[in-house]
């Protein structure tokens, strides 16, 4: 036999630790193919080679795997809710010094938009949020804080005036909000979870994972949150069996932990 998609998951595994078999093969498999063609690459075992050889087809390559999609209040009914019900619902049960994640974070647009919504309700110097991210170039990116236009289209107007500066770049996000948020790298399939954590936030991530790996990730999102701690999911996701994990129901797309 010669060297085939199974091959080439082990050694990706081998080569940056993440697991391929926890994403849905179909899918995955359809998008690694595209950007093999797209870099004219034949075969997988060739494919390989090279990422081994080339930092930049391997920060590509990551970046690819990973699904970069986000933008600032994706969702507004939900970022809406957040505020209205759940934001309220956290201070009043543990208090203002809040311990929030945002998980598989991206650009930052998620926990950025999290730490100006919250700045409404706390002194900005007791909002922290932490932000991480399998890929160590969107965290550059984040870390940053330039936006083009496009990514801020759904951003409430009081919101970017107040916390965004034009720029040749774009727009920057100013400093009180960008020291609210602490970004570092993390696996969701692969590294050790935080504790003690009153919400956590990870939206349109796990949809692109095995059934495995979506009851791996919320089983470890229900230890992460200390008890009736907060999970805000995508629009796209739905926990099946919320209650086998932990979980009840509390509004459309969060869930608190039992």
């Amino acid at each position: 036999m010669g060297y085939d998609y199974e091959n080439f998951k082990q050694d990706v595994y081998k080569l940056i630790n993440i697991n391929l078999t926890l994403y849905k093969e179909r899918q995955m498999k359809r998008r690694i193919e595209s950007l093999m063609s797209r870099n004219k690459f034949k075969n997988f075992l060739d494919y390989f080679n090279a990422l081994k050889k080339d930092d930049r087809l391997l920060s590509e390559f990551v970046s690819y795997l990973t699904i970069n999609v986000s933008e600032f209040y994706r969702n507004p009914n939900q970022w809406i809710l957040f505020e209205n019900k759940i934001i309220p619902y956290l201070i009043d049960r543990f208090g203002k010094r809040l311990r929030i994640w945002s998980a598989a974070c991206s650009t930052g647009d998620e926990p950025y938009t999290i730490a100006m919504i919250l700045e409404k309700h706390l002194p900005v110097e007791q909002i922290k949020i932490y932000a991480t991210d399998i890929d160590e170039d969107v965290l550059r990116y984040a870390r940053e804080g330039f936006y083009a236009e496009r990514s801020l289209e759904r951003l409430p107007k009081e919101l970017l005036k107040r916390h965004f500066i034009k720029s040749e770049k774009g727009y920057r996000i100013n400093d009180n909000i960008k020291r609210c948020v602490e970004f570092s790298k993390h696996n969701l399939l692969e590294d050790k979870y935080p504790g003690d954590i009153h919400m956590v936030v990870c939206r349109n991530v796990v949809i692109y994972f095995t059934d495995e790996a979506k009851n791996y990730v919320y089983s470890n999102f229900n230890r992460t949150l200390v008890q009736d701690g907060i999970l805000f999911i995508g629009n796209t996701e739905q926990i099946i069996h919320a209650d086998e994990l932990g979980f009840s129901a509390m509004e459309s797309f969060f869930y608190q932990k039992m």
